[in-house]
């Protein structure tokens, strides 16, 4: 397969979770053995620089992973006369590149594409791949993530289970991690001891009561780790003593992966953290972004249809996201329970497997662009 050339542009909205799917888009694309160059333009460089240590916020242009960043300002600041586009223009959700870089890609017949948001309704299935034409005279095709063959997929970099598997074979290394992250000394003596670990990343909006409520009840002590920002918003009810709040602080996306790796119970938020939680193949919940007229539900009923988790599990789901607390903390608590335990950690490895044996997101748009490119 022949080396191509992509521009990816990313605007930076709440919660990261653009750049974070674009991140790891671009990093993927540019460290496959093709040797395809990238170059990636973002809007918020200081945002960025968070999910990646290696980024200068106050460079407008630089180069990490393999990947060339360039601030977008850089682009409006050469309005006469922009960058070359590469052969490949992605635009990541919907977020229209500057109108002078737009008007170069007319001139070099770049292949435009719009990564679009992850869902698993069936419409998407029809619509992945298909162009439309913009008003520069130019066709933008739509490419669309999902969980089916019939979609783009889901990012999956080479090597990544094997990462996992490695990574959770070997328990000692999350207790390193933890004690790197600073976990208190109590929380290291109760993980020695067995405790249920579970990390809790949410919406504020999360219906937590319920969940802490399920874990503080269990016979098993456990410990729930929530990053910085969201543990000062957990209530200040007193917490019983077979449950302990690990704070953590922010961290980069690998270290996200070794998180989500090293928990027994993952809650996760937004579409990146989902997809990584996933390939962790541990149990886990997920709260999706809220959208106008409860749209954000039916997405939500898509995504349980195409899994094969438990009735129970998915009633805790739509539980979670309808922040039903009382419900979360009875579900919950029965699915805790040994033998339904045990069935929900066999349907995640079911749910990780089925999945991963499907084409990546990366190694799809690659074949895509590439056909495209040939037919022209």
């Amino acid at each position: 397969m022949r080396s191509l050339s992509f521009d990816i542009f990313c605007r930076v909205v709440d919660n990261y979770g653009d750049i974070g799917v674009c991140w790891r888009l671009a990093k993927d694309l540019a460290n496959r053995p093709d040797g395809h160059r990238v170059r990636l333009w973002v809007d918020d460089m200081a945002s960025f620089g968070r999910i990646e240590p290696l980024i200068r916020p106050a460079f407008s242009r630089q180069r990490a992973c393999r990947v060339e960043i360039v601030s977008w300002n850089a682009c409006g600041e050469a309005q006469d006369k922009p960058p070359t586009p590469h052969a490949v223009v992605i635009e990541g959700f919907a977020c229209d590149p500057p109108a002078s870089f737009v008007k170069a890609m007319q001139r070099t017949k770049s292949l435009w594409l719009n990564l679009e948001y992850l869902s698993a309704e069936e419409w998407v299935q029809g619509c992945h791949g298909l162009p439309s034409m913009h008003p520069s005279g130019l066709e933008k095709y739509f490419f669309f993530p999902g969980f089916t063959p019939t979609t783009g997929g889901l990012i999956r970099e080479p090597g990544l289970m094997e990462r996992c598997r490695d990574w959770q074979a070997h328990p000692e290394r999350r207790r390193a991690m933890l004690q790197a992250l600073g976990a208190r000394a109590d929380t290291i003596a109760r993980l020695d001891q067995g405790a249920h670990l579970s990390f809790l990343f949410c919406y504020p909006d999360a219906p937590v009561a319920g969940l802490i409520s399920a874990l503080s009840r269990q016979p098993r002590p456990g410990i729930l780790l929530v990053p910085e920002s969201i543990h000062a918003r957990l209530p200040l009810a007193p917490i019983p003593d077979n449950l302990s709040i690990q704070p953590v602080p922010f961290v980069d996306q690998p270290g996200f992966d070794r998180l989500l790796w090293s928990c027994d119970l993952n809650f996760v938020r937004g579409e990146d953290s989902l997809v990584r939680s996933l390939w962790a193949g541990r149990p886990m919940i997920w709260q999706i972004y809220v959208q106008e007229d409860d749209v954000h539900l039916d997405k939500l009923q898509a995504w349980l249809e195409h899994s094969p988790l438990p009735t129970s599990v998915r009633a805790l789901m739509r539980a979670w996201n309808t922040r039903d607390a009382e419900r979360v903390d009875t579900l919950l608590s029965e699915l805790l329970k040994p033998p339904n335990w045990e069935s929900w950690r066999q349907a995640s490895r079911r749910h990780t497997g089925g999945l991963s044996a499907l084409p990546d997101l990366t190694s799809a748009l690659i074949a895509f662009c590439t056909q495209k490119l040939r037919t022209r």
